[in-house]
């Protein structure tokens, strides 16, 4: 007779619980963490176990996910470099290590780079919001340089949007954030997060970020999830509606943009020989009737800056 004896899958072996147990069992493993919301007061139906580890070996960051559990893994030797404030900006992921919630720590190593993070003074902060103002103010003089002009056309229409929205979120939102001596959330309820935490007390710059993305409710969001069709997005489209369907419509909305052009960008500077339908899909997802594209987009981008810079 055969063996109907139950055998363990993939998932039961890959719980969070016991990959947590795996990583701190690993002798080369030096430090482990869990971050984001599964396993606190805040999770909800598409929280993602992802843990964090130090280790032995490790080269260069590595980031895998199975069974929908996530693992980023960084050097061991990070684990002592990150503790120097200098240091930590070149490289290190500040609003991941910041938020985290250390699970295994024999040497306080991961403990001192959290220190550092929450006790930067207001000298510190204001210096490392300079920075990233300043950096976003190249970054928008090169895009103008390079997508808007005579001679320009669709894609670059296209290309200034995606430039202007990964400057917002990833250099002028954390800037404004440090304004409140806070760290971004990185899941994808970003929006969600972004309006509870600054809006009342930076409705501009929000204001600002959220044009970028031209948000539209729960129409636009089953627009865009459709969309996601016959593009290589298996996986985020799922991730997505998981968002959609617990009313995160804005969240999976912003999620998909940014994947989609994350994914897609080689399609973005081809996009004249594209065929009609795909066009139509990418177009859809990116929101391009509905948010301001070339310099327009760009324009929008260094009002938040200013709104950022001014406190407001």
């Amino acid at each position: 007779m055969p063996d109907r004896t139950e055998k363990p899958g993939l998932e039961r072996l890959n719980t969070p619980e016991r990959v947590s147990e795996r990583l701190m069992a690993d002798r080369k493993v030096r430090a482990v963490a869990q971050a984001g919301s599964y396993g606190t007061e805040e999770q909800w139906a598409g929280s993602l176990p992802t843990f964090v580890a130090f280790e032995r070996g490790v080269t260069e960051t590595q980031e895998e996910t199975r069974a929908g559990v996530s693992v980023i893994r960084y050097p061991f030797e990070a684990l002592e470099d990150w503790r120097d404030w200098q240091a930590a900006q070149q490289g290190a992921p500040l609003a991941l290590l910041a938020t985290s919630r250390v699970l295994y720590d024999p040497t306080n190593g991961f403990g001192r780079i959290q220190r550092m993070l929450w006790n930067l003074s207001e000298s510190q902060r204001a210096a490392y919001r300079a920075e990233l103002l300043n950096a976003a103010d190249e970054r928008l003089q090169r895009a103008r340089t390079e997508h808007t002009g005579p001679g320009h056309g669709a894609q670059e229409q296209l290309l200034a949007l995606a430039d202007a929205r990964d400057i917002a979120l990833n250099l002028l939102y954390p800037a404004l954030l440090s304004c409140l001596h806070a760290w971004p959330e990185f899941e994808i309820r970003l929006p969600h997060a972004w309006r509870a935490r600054a809006g009342l007390r930076y409705p501009k710059a929000i204001y600002h970020l959220e044009s970028l993305y031209a948000f539209g409710g729960e129409d636009e969001a089953r627009r865009v999830l459709l969309a996601t069709r016959g593009l290589g997005l298996v996986e985020q489209e799922r991730r997505a509606r998981a968002a959609f369907q617990a009313g995160y419509y804005d969240g999976a909305v912003r999620y998909l943009r940014d994947e989609a052009t994350r994914k897609h960008r080689t399609d973005l500077d081809r996009w004249a020989h594209l065929s009609s339908a795909r066009r139509e899909k990418l177009g859809t997802l990116l929101g391009v009737t509905r948010a301001p594209l070339g310099p327009a987009a760009l324009s929008l981008a260094a009002a938040m800056l200013w709104a950022v810079r001014e406190g407001e």
